[in-house]
């Protein structure tokens, strides 16, 4: 394993991040709002239901491509389970990801 040498940090250094990146809050750029009830209203949304459910969306989100997360946000959002048939909309959503993951 090749490492490079690290310098040595300057006098007055304590060895944290560089404080030239610009800090950007969980939020994003925009005003707060009511981010962080609808961030608590999501993660109830998500974990409400029985073990079977969150089973049979798991199995059926991995089949479609998606995460346990797109599909569950789908069934809120418009009401009904997405089928193999639904390839625009899934093509929709999988285009939608962050490009960060």
């Amino acid at each position: 394993m090749d490492l490079a040498p690290i310098a040595p940090a300057l006098i007055g250094h304590n060895g944290g991040p560089p404080l030239d990146d610009e800090h950007r809050p969980e939020w994003g750029t925009g005003p707060v709002g009511s981010y962080f009830t609808w961030k608590k209203a999501r993660k109830a949304a998500l974990a409400s239901v029985s073990r079977d459910v969150a089973l049979f969306r798991i199995k059926r989100a991995e089949r479609l491509g998606l995460t346990y997360e797109e599909y569950t946000i789908e069934i809120l959002d418009r009401g009904r389970h997405l089928q193999a048939s639904d390839t625009e909309r899934i093509a929709e959503i999988i285009a939608a990801r962050p490009k960060d993951r």
